[in-house]
Formats: C-alpha cells, structure tokens, sequence
C-alpha cells in the first residue's frame, strides 16, 4: 500500500502535483485487507449510480404530467388518471433520488472516518517519530493548525473526488443524451458550449482564489501559532506586562488573515455571478429553441417543461463541479501541508533490523565521545569516562560546558560525531531507541505535567501500573501526603503544564513517575536547582531513594548537592577540565571545582551576614545558583 507517508517521502525533493497527493489517498479509499470496507465503497457506488439514473430520468414524469393535462381529444378523466400517475411518479422519483444519495452517504460514512482517523494516526505518530531538532525548530501553534487543516482537508478530498466529481461527469453526459435523443443534437452542443465555458470559468477564478486561499492560510498559521504560544507562555506575558504586545503581534497577524478573507469574499461573489451568467445563457438558448419548436408544432408543452427540468437538473450537478473542484482544490492544498510536515524525514534512525536494548545492571561508558550541533560550533570533544553499574557520576562546569548535551546524547536525541556510548556492553547507535529510553529514568529541571489528573501524571511512568502502584511511588516520592489533602485527592487535576502545583510538587510527581517507570538508569538534571533550599532538602531525599541501587548520572548546578557524588567530571568547554571525588577536587587549590565551590561558599556567607543586619538578601545571588544552567 502506498500510503500518504510514501507519497510525502517520493515527493521530498520535488514539487508535489495534485496527481501524487490524490494517489497517496487511494490506498484510504480502497483499504488493503478490508474486505467489509471495500464492500461499502462498491454498495456507496451502486446507490450514487442509482441515484443519478433516478435523478435524469424523474423530468419525464414531469413531461407526461404536463401532456396530460393540456386540453385534447381524450377524455378528461383519462387525462386527470394520466397526469395522477405522472406526479405520484414524479414525486417517488424525487423521494429515491434523495433516499439512495443518503444511503449512499450513511454506507461511506464509515470508509470516509476510518481514513480520517487513519490519517490523524499516522501524522501523530510521525510527529513524535521525529528528531528533537524538529520540534525545537517548529511552533506547536502552527502544526497543530496544519495537523487539523489537512485531516479536514482529507475528508473534503476523499467524498467530493469519489462522490461528486465523476458521478456529475457521468450526470452531465446522460443529460446530454436524453437531450439529443428527445430534441436533437443542437440541444447538446448547446449544452456542451455552456459546461465548457462554466467549466473553464470556474477553474481560473478558483486557481485565482487559491492563490488567496494560501495567503489566508499562512496568516491564519501565524496567527494561532502566536496565539498558542502567548497563551503557553501567560505567565511571562504578565511579568513584563507585554498583553499589548501580544495583542498587537496577534492582530497583525489577523491583519493579513482579514485582508484575504475579504478578497476571497469577493472572488466568490465573482464566481458564483460568472457561473450564473453562463448557465442563464444556456438555459436561455435551450428554451428559446423549445419554444420555436412548439411553435412550428415539433414539440408539445411537456417538451418545454422536461428541458426546462433537464436544464435545472443539469444545474446542480454543474454547480457540483464548481463547489466540489474548489472543494478538493482547497482540500489538496491542505493536505499538501500535512505532507510537508510527513515528509519531515527523522534525523534519527534505528538500524535496520536494531534489536531491543537488553537492560543490565547499567554499567554506560562514554568512549572518546566528540558532538556538536552543527559543524562550526563544536560541544563535546574528545569525552571519555565510565559510571559504573549502581554508581553516582556528577557532571559540573559552567554554561555551554555541556552537560546537558551528555543526558540528551545518553536518551540518543542525537547521534554522535565520533566516538560510542555503550551501556552494559551495548552501543546504544546499534539498538532501537524506544527499548534504550525505556530503561532510562529523567527527572528534569523543568518538569511539565500534563493538564489531567495527579494520578494520570505519576502513572505516565508506566500506563499500565495499578492505583495501589500509582500511590506507593507518590509515597517513595513523598507527595502522597500532599495529595491526600486535596479536595479530589489523586483525581485533582494539575492544569496546563502542571501549573496548580507548586514547584516542589511538581518535582516529586515527576520523581514518583519515575520510580514507577523503575528504570535501572536514572539521569538527574538540574533536578533541584530551581527549588528554595528548604524544599531541596526534601526533594534530595526522594531522590536519594530512588537512585539507591541505579546507575545514576547527575547533571549539577548546585555543587552542595553531589558532594557524596562516587566521581565529579568538571566539563569546561566541552572537555573534561577535572575529575575525582569531591575531597579530591577540593584539594587542587588552583583548580575550576575548587574555585566554584569556593564561589558558592563565599556568596552564601554573604547572604548570611546581609540576613543578620536586616539587608534585604535578594541583592546577593543565590550561592547555589552561582552556575548558570546551560540552556
């Protein structure tokens, strides 16, 4: 099956036509193994044809109706009986014509859903299949809008292609023969001449107003891009009172969306009074020409009625193909950015045939380990160093040392420029990230929660864990207590980014998830560097217990926090400057450990000195905080 993530990848490198998007649906139109859906799309097209036949042919009844009642030599009560019959005709024309259209909508309904759902699916997926240099580089805004944008456009795409284009191409072309048959050529050509032109019309002003379309559409991105992100970011916006700003920023955007729209507006004020135009001259044409014919005695007022009915009927169809080509031309265009987004190939990529990662007893070992982001500005060079299984290795220095790069290189967010990470003997490039994460426990700086419930945040470490599993990690991680006190206790929910909680709360429930993950390798980064001492105190005792027995590696800011550390590795400018143990380090009077600490320790005695007369300590930095954590 060649689905839309195929498409999306063949047409990376060149410019994607409307043929290769349409080919990337059929496979959602026609699903590979499901006899029962394909079962449903034959049913949907027998009801469409149905419906069409029905459609042309009901102006007949209409045209014996009407024979019948004008005045002749037959009886009137046989006249009357005739022109019953052709109503009641007529109308149960009118009534299958609609019943078989919505079967056939009510049969599709669920071929159409599945593809959508299908489609949502696989861009979500490959939305977190994707490196984190993507999502760093891209606005959630804005690929959300996308995202939902093209799985309407699927939709759109998949009923008006399969249900509206072709079946009005083949209503159009019977109408045209009933024509010629019943009144003679001339009546087709004149229909011909008129779906040419309305036709034609209709796709340069829709080509003209896709080009609006676009232009509406890019500002519509920006501006929900801008939206989600202020709202994302509400706390900082009120910190420098920047609501105008934002406003102001949104508004331009919205600026340009508005500017667009009125153009599209009055484009389809012009296509609609174009289409208008053009089949009013031939609907004209056709009943001037029956008229004529009546009146040299060819054809009878019935005929005047049946192609004033065939010329209505052609209408719908014809303005089908108007609202379904800009339909699907919109749709196409909608699902060409989702496209793009699906064309976004990972950057990191499991080997063929990678097998799981076999966790052990977490022994990783950095071998001449050189990184950088991009070619001109390299990170790490030349790391080498070992943490053996059950033991604390700390990683100190000063911002943009690196030390954040080691966690982010250790999860395999990116791969190395030279040298290998093993753990337990295994290089973590040859396994398949998914198992290699999953025997890594995180617990961040800056945890964010999910805007759900306590319960739903812990139990993230491990979906399938039990409530009774779910509380006994909050009570390792000390917050049992704390959520017991909540009005909804476990089910209280924690809003958007878990900012109902505290930051020490948030923390603890970012321990407690991940000791129910209960990896055998556990990163700590930054992990109190944000909390005031009192709650760091706490928060080290959690995390003192769940690194007991696990390969732990501590990313440090606050030096007073990894002094029991087994070895302390000092990274300055990407190199290892020092390591040992905290004495150790301590005893090279000269050295970059020494001199930080020494840092701290001053800071702190100043903090305390300004806190006995009174001074407000705020003035002083923070002792622990003397280390800028690098971004």
């Amino acid at each position: 099956m060649r689905s839309l993530t195929a498409t999306a990848a063949a047409s990376q490198k060149t410019e994607r036509s409307q043929w290769e998007t349409m080919r990337g649906l059929t496979p959602y139109m026609w699903p590979t193994g499901r006899t029962d859906l394909k079962l449903r799309v034959v049913v949907a097209l027998l009801l469409l044809i149905l419906s069409k036949v029905v459609t042309v042919f009901t102006p007949y009844a209409f045209k014996y109706a009407t024979n019948a009642l004008v005045p002749t030599d037959n009886p009137a009560a046989i006249a009357i009986t005739v022109a019953l019959a052709m109503v009641l005709a007529y109308g149960t024309g009118r009534i299958f014509m609609v019943v078989f259209a919505q079967l056939r909508d009510a049969i599709f309904a669920k071929v159409g859903q599945r593809a959508v759902r299908q489609m949502a699916t696989e861009t979500f997926e490959h939305l977190h299949g994707l490196s984190l240099k993507f999502h760093l580089e891209r606005r959630t805004g804005a690929l959300s809008r996308i995202m939902s944008r093209g799985i309407n456009g699927v939709d759109s795409v998949l009923r008006f292609a399969l249900f509206n284009t072709v079946p009005t191409a083949f209503e159009i072309l019977l109408v045209c023969v009933l024509l010629a048959v019943s009144f003679g050529w001339i009546y087709s050509v004149i229909v011909l001449i008129t779906i040419i032109a309305y036709v034609g019309f209709t796709y340069l002003a829709t080509e003209w107003r896709m080009s609006i379309r676009r232009i509406m559409n890019e500002a519509d991105t920006d501006a929900g891009g801008k939206a989600i992100d202020s709202l994302l970011n509400f706390e900082t916006v009120k910190y420098f009172g920047n609501e105008r700003h934002e406003a102001t920023r949104y508004d331009q955007s919205m600026a340009v969306y508005e500017k667009a729209s009125i153009k599209t507006w009055i484009s389809l004020a012009v296509l609609n009074s174009g289409q208008a135009i053009i089949y009013s001259i031939g609907l004209t044409a056709i009943m001037v020409l029956t008229a004529m014919a009546i009146r040299n005695g060819t054809s009878t007022i019935g005929d005047f009625v049946m192609a004033n009915a065939l010329m209505i009927q052609l209408y719908m169809p014809l303005n089908f193909i108007g609202s379904s080509y800009r339909e699907i031309k919109q749709g196409l265009m909608d699902v060409d950015g989702m496209l793009d987004v699906l064309a976004q190939a990972p950057d990191i990529k499991d080997k063929p045939g990678a097998p799981d990662f076999k966790p052990g007893k977490g022994h990783i070992v950095f071998e001449k380990v050189d990184f950088s982001y991009d070619r001109e500005r390299p990170i790490l060079k030349n790391i080498s160093f070992e943490i053996p299984a059950g033991k604390t290795v700390a990683i100190v220095g000063p911002s943009g040392a690196g030390k954040s790069t080691i966690s982010r290189l250790l999860f395999r967010f990116y791969d190395l420029t030279a040298g290998r990470i093993l753990i337990d003997g295994q290089n973590i490039s040859d396994v398949g990230q998914q198992s290699l994460r999953g025997a890594i426990g995180m617990v961040p700086q800056d945890t964010v929660l999910f805007n759900d419930t306590v319960r739903y945040n812990v139990r993230y470490g491990r979906p399938d864990a039990s409530d009774e599993e779910v509380e006994q990690a909050a009570r390792m991680a000390q917050i049992h207590s704390f959520v017991m006190k909540l009005p909804k206790q476990y089910e209280a929910l924690v809003g958007e980014r878990g900012l109902k909680l505290s930051g020490g709360e948030k923390q603890r429930v970012s321990i407690a998830r991940t000791i129910l993950k209960g990896p055998p390798i556990l990163i700590l980064d930054e992990a109190t560097s944000a909390l005031d001492s009192l709650t760091e105190q706490e928060i080290q005792k959690a995390l003192r217990q769940v690194s007991k027995n696990r390969t732990t590696l501590v990313i440090a800011h606050r030096l007073s926090t990894i002094v029991d550390a087994d070895e302390i590795i000092v990274l300055d400018k990407g190199r290892i400057a020092e390591r040992g143990t905290h004495a150790q380090l301590l005893k090279k009077k000269a050295g970059l450990y020494a001199g930080m600490w020494n840092r701290q320790r001053e800071a702190e005695e100043a903090r305390k000195k300004l806190a006995k007369i009174g001074s407000p300590p705020a003035k002083i930095a923070d002792p622990e905080t003397a280390l800028v954590n690098e971004e």
